[in-house]
């Protein structure tokens, strides 16, 4: 396979698996191209390359320095913005793994908290399967969380090294 059919095909396959990750089809496209670019590119470039419309490719731009996968720049002497995206792959999870806390499992844990403040009847069959349910998946909730704080702080190394010890 050529280095330009390979290409493509690593941008479709990283659209695919992003939309897995909770990031649109496009967004993980743009940011496929840009992680494996040498060079950061300008808007009309990422828009020739992909075939999307200039809104498409500003809103998507606009979302993935929202998320933090890329970063904006300026060449002295040139009006045109450039983007790059960091190529460290542990960079990019603990990234996205951040910004789907942030969006994802802090609201759902402080809906979960307020729920189980709920008054009720401990007798009552129907509150106390309320009480327990919220309660296993706060619970739950809670460990993701922590998991995800621990793997934020963490060096790969040593992250990878202590998941290890758990499944030997």
């Amino acid at each position: 396979m050529e280095l330009a059919a390979a290409k493509l095909k690593f941008i479709e396959a990283w659209g695919k698996l992003g939309s897995e990750w909770g990031i649109n089809r496009t967004m993980a496209q743009v940011h496929a191209l840009l992680l494996i670019s040498a060079e950061a590119l300008t808007t009309e470039e990422i828009m020739e390359t992909l075939s999307i419309s200039r809104g498409n490719a500003n809103m998507t731009l606009r979302d993935l320095i929202g998320w933090g996968l890329i970063e904006k720049q300026h060449k002295a002497g040139e009006r045109k913005e450039y983007f790059f995206a960091d190529k460290d792959v542990w960079n990019i999870a603990r990234q996205v793994a951040k910004e789907r806390k942030k969006r994802e499992l802090e609201p759902v844990l402080k809906v979960l908290n307020e729920l189980s403040n709920v008054d009720g009847d401990d007798k009552d069959p129907e509150f106390k399967t309320f009480k327990k349910s919220i309660t296993d998946i706060n619970k739950l909730a809670g460990n993701v969380d922590k998991t995800l704080e621990t793997m934020l702080k963490a060096e790969e190394n040593w992250f990878w090294g202590s998941i290890l010890k758990v499944f030997k």
